[in-house]
């Protein structure tokens, strides 16, 4: 029987640029059902979202594949408030498909929280690194970005649904000890490259994302 599973962007679903990725690592069957904070909302109600004045901000996709920017304090509401809406719905698990920093969110429900996944993760694996690269999707995003624990960071910016600039950013980080892809928009595709910019190890978010789903649901 297959496992049922609620992803959730902070943009608009269906994420047809990342799902599938997410699930061809995972090896159980599973139904997932896609939900977005601006499902539904005009063009005008999503211009409304960006960020306010010294608000950080998030990177995400709109269904029809534009680029938006949004300000975090009312996605983190949008974000509650679906998960209030999942919560009971039965789901054996719900992912938020963004590696952003937020407040903790109240959930029942098993649920993974890829800011916690990949931070920690990448603290286990780079033990020994002294310099880590992160990858970000906007420039303005370099000063906001939160750090890891016990590792110095090198921040640059490319962003997945716009402007590309993997090489650049690679070419920025080759003097970092690895290089941390920090937003569940970019791909493996978008991994290569980076990685043969840079010539470091590269970690892809939306991978260490999917072999959790994998271990949480196999």
């Amino acid at each position: 029987m297959a496992k049922r599973s609620a992803f959730v962007t902070i943009g608009q679903a269906p994420r047809v640029d990342l799902t599938p990725e997410i699930l061809a690592e995972v090896r159980c069957p599973l139904d997932v059902v896609e939900v977005g904070a601006l499902d539904g909302l005009s063009d005008a109600e999503v211009a409304a979202l960006a960020p306010g004045a010294g608000e950080e901000r998030l990177v995400s996709r709109l269904v029809d594949g534009r680029e938006v920017i949004l300000g975090k304090t009312r996605i983190q509401q949008r974000l509650q408030a679906l998960f209030d809406e999942l919560d009971g719905q039965g789901f054996d698990l719900i992912v938020l498909l963004c590696t952003g920093h937020f407040e903790p969110f109240r959930v029942k429900t098993l649920f993974l929280e890829p800011q916690l996944a990949v931070d920690h993760f990448v603290q286990g694996l780079a033990y020994g690194a002294e310099t880590l690269g992160i990858l970000v999707p906007n420039e303005k995003q370099i000063d906001e970005f939160h750090g890891i624990d016990g590792k110095q960071s090198r921040v640059s910016f490319a962003s997945p649904y716009g402007e590309e600039r993997f090489e650049a950013a690679g070419r920025e980080l080759a003097g970092t000890d690895l290089v941390v892809m920090h937003c569940m928009g970019y791909s493996e595709a978008m991994r290569r490259r980076v990685a043969a910019a840079s010539g470091r190890p590269v970690m892809l978010s939306r991978r260490i994302v999917a072999h959790a789903v994998d271990l949480l649901l196999t």
